[in-house]
């Protein structure tokens, strides 16, 4: 296998690393605690989620656009902008953990005393990607994924929310400093630069839109459920949500690799014919994992949520829905991204703020249900408008050279 594809491989197996720390902490979480324990710890988890977007939307998806000799001084100043950004947010996740009462507190100043060591753990994934070593990223991630399963399988049952997360982000100290031991080589003599970062027209200011209204928007309207409706809402959506995170390497991967496929087949025809056979059959495998799921014994589904399955198998047809039309939603975005990359900014504006609102009238009406039927309803139309514009765009998609990668120093 040539080098190009090796690196492929590397990277397709570090999402899936990636991904599969997310469900399995999820996972566990769920096993060990009540469902009123894990509704507390999703709250937190859905508040990491929030921010880790953000920072892989500010710092990593600018990073790994930079190019030439100056990579090792990017990846280093990155480290120091998340550093220290983590730092200033883990400090004020402990007022807010000060704040509120009781066991949701308790797990809010967990999070704020970890914040900084699984940010900077995670960013490190985007200094390798930039310096086009994924095998790199691929060896602390998964050193992540062993140390996060073990701390957190040896925790005894009923185990607090506050506890979990403080294992939880303690566990991310082996693979942190395995990954900076890796990094060192590529930016040793590098000088850290925090000043782009705080610039007006810094590049990541537009990513940080784009995903505060397609993805954060949606997570911070689920967190609002728990606090404006009932804790046990959070929970069971984001227990449902849980048992789809394969299909989340899936999507995940088509949008790390497609555009530079796709940048080579030479013209929206071609380009086109691709992404919507790539759709279809993303559709197809959430339909079917979705119908895998429905028919699961609720004894094994106990295994794998505990209490928590209860709620989340009443929303598994809502949530299979939406995770079968985001397979159509990906793509179509993703055929923009590389005919048009400004297209895509107005549609997520628009139809992410749709979908909170479905969500939220899907609540008030429904309850739990009409919230997972709402944010279905959102991906689909997201979908559907996705698709017409690509349809109305009629120019060709231009090939990008690939840059050049440093060699470490010795």
């Amino acid at each position: 296998m040539s080098r190009r594809g090796l690196a492929a491989v590397a990277s397709v197996l570090d999402q899936a690393a990636s991904s599969a720390t997310n469900i399995l902490v999820l996972v566990l979480a769920a096993r060990l605690s009540s469902a009123s324990g894990f509704a507390d710890f999703s709250m937190v988890y859905v508040t990491f989620s929030v921010l880790l977007g953000l920072n892989m939307a500010y710092v990593g998806q600018s990073l790994v656009l930079e190019k030439g000799e100056r990579l090792g001084a990017a990846c280093r100043s990155a480290l120091g902008f998340t550093a220290a950004a983590s730092a200033a947010v883990g400090a004020l996740l402990l007022v807010v953990g000060l704040a509120l009462a009781g066991a949701t507190g308790t797990a809010f100043l967990a999070l704020g005393l970890v914040l900084p060591l699984v940010l900077l753990q995670d960013g490190l994934r985007y200094c390798f990607s930039a310096l086009r070593t994924p095998e790199r990223a691929l060896a602390a991630d998964a050193l992540r994924l062993v140390c996060v399963v073990a701390a957190l399988a040896v925790q005894p049952e009923g185990a607090s929310a506050g506890r979990l997360v403080l294992v939880w982000g303690l566990s991310a100290l082996p693979a942190l400093a395995v990954g900076l031991w890796l990094l060192r080589p590529y930016v040793r003599g590098s000088r850290t630069d925090l000043r782009p970062y705080v610039r007006r027209g810094h590049l990541g200011q537009r990513f940080v839109v784009e995903f505060a209204v397609g993805n954060g928007s949606s997570q911070l309207a689920v967190l609002g459920l728990g606090v404006f409706a009932t804790p046990l809402a959070v929970g069971a959506l984001r227990g449902a949500t849980t048992l789809f995170g394969p299909l989340n390497v899936l999507f995940n991967s088509a949008n790390a690799f497609g555009p530079p496929v796709l940048g080579r087949l030479g013209g929206k025809r071609a380009t086109v014919r691709a992404t919507a056979a790539l759709g279809l059959v993303l559709a197809a495998v959430g339909a079917g994992w979705a119908t895998a799921l429905y028919l699961l014994p609720d004894r094994l589904g106990r295994e794998l949520l505990g209490d928590t399955w209860a709620g989340a198998s009443a929303l598994l047809p809502a949530t299979g829905a939406q995770y079968a039309v985001m397979g159509l939603g990906t793509c179509a975005l993703l055929t923009l991204r590389v005919l048009a990359p400004k297209a895509t900014l107005s549609l997520q504006v628009v139809f992410s703020l749709l979908s909170v609102g479905l969500l939220l009238g899907g609540y008030a009406v429904w309850g739990v249900a009409g919230a997972a039927w709402g944010l279905a309803a959102g991906s689909a139309l997201k979908a559907l408008a996705a698709w017409w514009r690509v349809t109305r765009f009629p120019t060709t998609a231009d090939s990008r050279a690939d840059a050049p990668v440093p060699t470490p120093a010795v």
